[in-house]
């Protein structure tokens, strides 16, 4: 993407009067790729630390980074230093090389999972809110490249990557919430499927045959070592399970993050320097950050919040929604409902149950079909 650069240029966060200063310092809360990140840089950097310098230098030069500061101006919500710090995470469907198996290149990428993660003040716990790609949206107007595309009513959220690449996604969630992403992480097919591969796969048990052509997934029910290739499948399938809608496939991802979350504490970093060399060097390849994260040391220091968050700790919903009236294959935000989830989480407060209650998202029990172990 061509507002994209490597390394840690534009670093440096501007403060000041109604300016980007981050209004929450220390890190948290994890999902399918920063989780891995974070676990396996701290080992890795142990052993920078040792004498290795040079894993240090490389493992900064994997990074890319993208200006979402200098992209985005001042014309942003209010930064509340409350303590707490929100990120969204995307995972994009590109399919331009590797990604090429899943789907015909088109020259372009849409944000194919977008979490919006919550890390309340104390980092002790994290409310994660899954916004589906088929949501209708008011995109504002974005810019990518040098050239500008005007806003639009009624926009499927996962446009907003595709015409004006991380920026774009950050302003329209940041339009739609009111609330100020302190930071920005995004992961591809390739990258999640590689890192799940280092791991040696993940772990979790299947109440039902899982079969879904278009995610190359087939599983039969029972208990599952899932490597790269299947938990892709997985966290990608949504003709396999429930109505078939990406509401369905938002709980199996869900679930998977929370099954994944559960084995990283499991796992002995620091049992094999090859195996922690490989980690590391599998995530920061994996990752596109905000410019504020586009180093090793500073994302040595987002993940050391990751400690104290385990899956028991991370509450995850979906933004409410209902199917929307003109097209049954969208839908539409459920107004009053979304806005205290986004009010809740301004004002560092748990979500209530009711703010969710009666939404379509709710209302699949695809999530029932994965369980850890």
């Amino acid at each position: 993407m061509g507002d994209q650069s490597k390394g840690t240029r534009g670093a440096v966060r501007r403060r000041g009067k109604g300016a980007t200063g981050r209004r929450r310092r220390t890190p948290s809360t994890r999902r399918r790729a920063f989780v891995i990140t974070g676990w396996s840089l701290l080992g890795a950097l142990v052993l920078a630390g040792a004498g290795l310098g040079y894993l240090y230098l490389k493992l900064n030069g994997n990074l890319t980074s993208v200006d979402i500061n200098n992209a985005l101006g001042r014309d942003r919500p209010k930064n509340v230093d409350n303590g707490s710090m929100d990120i969204l995470v995307l995972g994009s469907d590109s399919r331009a090389g590797k990604n090429g198996k899943y789907g015909k290149d088109e020259g372009t990428s849409r944000s194919d999972t977008a979490m919006v993660v919550h890390v309340y003040k104390g980092h002790k716990k994290a409310t994660v809110v899954s916004i589906p790609r088929d949501t209708l949206v008011k995109r504002p107007t974005c810019t990518k490249d040098g050239e500008e595309t005007p806003a639009a009513r009624r926009a499927m959220f996962n446009t907003a990557y595709e015409v004006g690449g991380p920026a774009c996604a950050v302003k329209t969630v940041e339009a739609m919430t009111g609330i100020r992403m302190d930071h920005y992480l995004e992961v591809d097919f390739s990258g999640f499927k590689n890192l799940v591969d280092e791991l040696g796969g993940v772990d979790l048990t299947t109440t039902e045959r899982i079969r879904d052509k278009q995610s190359h997934l087939n599983l039969p029910a029972g208990k599952h070592n899932l490597d790269g290739e299947q938990a892709l499948g997985l966290v990608r399938t949504r003709h396999g399970v429930g109505d078939g809608s990406d509401l369905g496939r938002i709980k199996l991802q869900q679930a998977f993050i929370k099954a994944l979350i559960d084995q990283i504490k499991d796992i002995d970093l620091f049992s094999s320097p090859k195996k922690l060399y490989g980690l590391a060097d599998t995530s920061t390849k994996a990752l596109t950050t905000d410019s504020e994260l586009a180093s090793v040391d500073k994302l040595l220091d987002f993940a050391d919040g990751l400690k104290g968050i385990d899956s028991d700790d991370m509450r995850m919903i979906t933004l409410p929604v209902m199917y929307d009236p003109q097209d049954p294959d969208r839908v539409s935000p459920m107004e009053s409902k979304a806005k205290r989830v986004w009010q809740a989480l301004r004002d560092d407060k748990d979500v209530p149950k009711s703010a969710t209650k009666g939404s379509a998202g709710d209302e699949t029990d695809a999530g029932k079909v994965v369980a850890a172990g």
